[in-house]
């Protein structure tokens, strides 16, 4: 697949298209459609915008706003009166045939609704969200404090030194406890502000029986393994100090089979808590996520259940984003999985009543979920803000980067990799992403690896994983970095992958690092890599090049992963980074694996 350059008609959700990203139902949105007056299919001589109002279509007929530099600028003003505002634009051209703009692109035959624009009349996410970029930290193994040292380990654990090697693919790697714990997380804060990170995200804190804690023992207080509530408190007093914010990991969908709920339900049918799982008291078998005895289901028609995980004041979303701990948001652990067993479906349930405890508890609170595949269903209302977005970033840029992962499936998919040039990455982003709210979009995480997966730079190398890593920094998203990415950690398993971070830097690889912070410095140093829209200009074989434009500024990124043959710039501009300055229609650099970054001039 290959987008001619700047020649397509263009929309989407961000500030230069849309007048009010979060407007109010009576409200009115003025939209705005760019066309080209050499479209290889002909300029459009009418733009029409089709709306859905209560259940029907609308036709509203868009006027020229503006002509400028080739293009002409189309605006509509459409009534917001549902919840949910779906848009899409029907293009006339008397040189060519009529054409439907929808999130995927143009077509020349009709389309279904699946792909419209959409605008939520929900509550925005948080301000600071967008101009973030996360860090992942695994407790266990990223910074160990000198009280570790005096804490007795549980009778599951296998105990650890730092430079204890990971027992992947090992029976006992969840039971391996290499001492990690809050407090040297936060002695540990001056490295993350030097890379420049805002956002912390870690995983579980709650007791368990395992390392990665994602089995909860009990919610009422954090595991002592990692020092307790008050190291917890002084973590997040200690990060807000730096301007990082935190975020903590829970699971709704289900709980470890030590839990006192689990614990009670099980041995009398009378308690309250029975009515939290799915047991079938006849066999005395009971659902289970992914099949482990160990991580039964909850049962979310239980409103006991609801009103202490998740549902209201004392809950348990809402006593960590309280005083003293002071949480800034959370992320749910399997989020598409909740709710969700046999013929009964409160997902969105779910999802809407976190939201709300969330607000109300810290109106800037951040709530994201992980949705390992389609995740637009969840994100057209007031339920997550975003997601982890393993299907619209994650697998495509594995797909276009990486050529083997020596295993037979690829993320549950039976077969190998698949083989995606530029143009693929480009139409699948675009697949995932056009079903979602453009906002979502760009609160989604977008990562490379995390703990659930092996360590991208196994895979692909150290010169593609600083591929994939512009690509995090350049395209819209909140971008995380799983730690010790940053300074070359690798590992072809998930548990090889989750190996202790290396604090001695003589063990870093420095261009890695120096890389990453010069990416990250980029991100947050322009605003149109955080709000700005995204514009394909061209995708095909082994490059991209994409402009990112908002209202004040307007880049152009080219990220590739081989030598190609040079493109010519759309527009003049100044490189950023080290990048060279260019003039229009000269050519752009051809080299790769490679990322450049230019800023048009005014």
């Amino acid at each position: 697949m290959s987008y001619a350059a700047g020649r397509r008609p263009h929309h989407d959700g961000s500030e230069r298209y849309v007048s009010d990203e979060a407007p109010s139902v009576g409200d009115t949105v003025t939209v705005f459609v760019r066309t080209a007056d050499d479209d290889p299919d002909g300029p459009a001589d009418r733009v029409h915008a089709r709306m859905i109002r209560d259940g029907e279509p609308a036709y509203v007929q868009a006027t020229v706003d503006r002509r400028a530099d080739g293009a002409t600028w189309w605006r509509a003003d459409l009534p917001v009166v549902n919840e949910t505002l779906r848009y899409r634009f029907l293009l006339d051209s008397s040189r060519g045939r009529d054409r439907w703009l929808n999130g995927r692109g143009t077509n020349e035959r009709d389309v279904d609704d699946s792909a419209d624009f959409r605008l939520s009349t929900a509550s925005e996410p948080p301000s600071w969200a967008a101009d973030s970029v996360a860090y992942q930290i695994f407790p266990d193994r990223f910074a160990r404090s000198a009280a570790a040292d005096g804490r007795e380990l549980p009778d599951w654990a296998v105990p650890a030194t730092w430079d204890t090697p990971v027992l992947a693919r090992h029976p006992d790697a969840v039971r391996q406890v290499y001492g990690g714990d809050l407090d040297g997380i936060a002695e540990r804060l001056d490295h993350l502000s030097t890379l420049g990170v805002n956002l912390i995200y870690l995983t579980p804190f709650f007791p368990a029986r395992s390392n990665h804690r994602y089995d909860a023992a009990g919610f009422d207080h954090v595991d002592p393994l990692l020092g307790g509530d008050a190291a917890l408190a002084r973590l997040t007093e200690a990060a807000h100090r730096r301007g990082i914010r935190v975020i903590g990991d829970i699971t709704l969908n289900h709980v470890g089979a030590t839990h006192p709920w689990f614990r009670a339900a099980t041995a009398d049918p009378a308690s309250v808590e029975d009515g939290f799982f799915h047991i079938d008291r006849a066999t005395g078998s009971y659902a289970t996520f992914a099949g482990v005895a160990s991580l039964p289901k909850l049962d979310h028609t239980s409103a006991e259940l609801r009103n202490r995980l998740y549902a209201g004041r004392g809950s348990v979303v809402d006593r960590y984003l309280r005083e003293p701990f002071g949480l800034d948001g959370w992320r749910v652990d399997v989020a598409h999985s909740a709710g969700k067993h046999g013929p009964t479906d409160l997902g969105e349930l779910v999802s809407r009543t976190t939201r709300a405890t969330v607000e109300a508890a810290r109106p800037d609170g951040l709530l994201l979920a992980e949705d390992q595949f389609d995740a637009s269903a969840a994100l057209q209302g007031p339920g997550w803000h975003g997601t982890m977005d393993y299907a619209g970033f994650t697998r495509p840029v594995w797909s276009w980067l990486v050529d083997d992962i020596g295993e037979e499936t690829f993320w549950g998919t039976p077969g190998p990799v698949p083989d995606y040039d530029a143009g693929d990455l480009a139409a699948v982003m675009d697949t995932f992403h056009a079903v979602q709210p453009w906002r979502s979009v760009r609160h989604n995480l977008t990562l490379i690896d995390c703990h659930d997966t092996g360590r991208f730079r196994s895979f692909a190398g150290p010169d593609r994983q600083l591929v994939a890593a512009a690509l995090t920094m350049t395209l819209p998203g909140i971008p995380m970095v799983f730690a010790g990415d940053e300074v070359g950690v690798e590992g072809d398993h998930l548990e090889s992958g989750r190996v202790p971070f290396p604090w001695d830097r003589s063990q870093w690889d420095t261009r890695t690092y120096a890389t990453y912070r010069e990416l990250i410095a980029l991100r947050r140093a322009h605003r149109a890599l955080r709000h700005g829209g995204l514009r394909w200009l061209h995708a095909a074989g082994d490059v991209v090049l994409f402009e990112r434009e908002c209202l004040d500024e307007r880049l152009l990124v080219q990220v590739s992963r081989a030598a190609h043959r040079p493109l010519p710039a759309p527009f003049t501009a100044t490189g950023l980074a080290g990048a060279p300055d260019v003039r229009a229609g000269e050519a752009l650099p051809g080299d790769g694996p490679a990322h450049h970054v230019w800023r048009a001039e005014a």
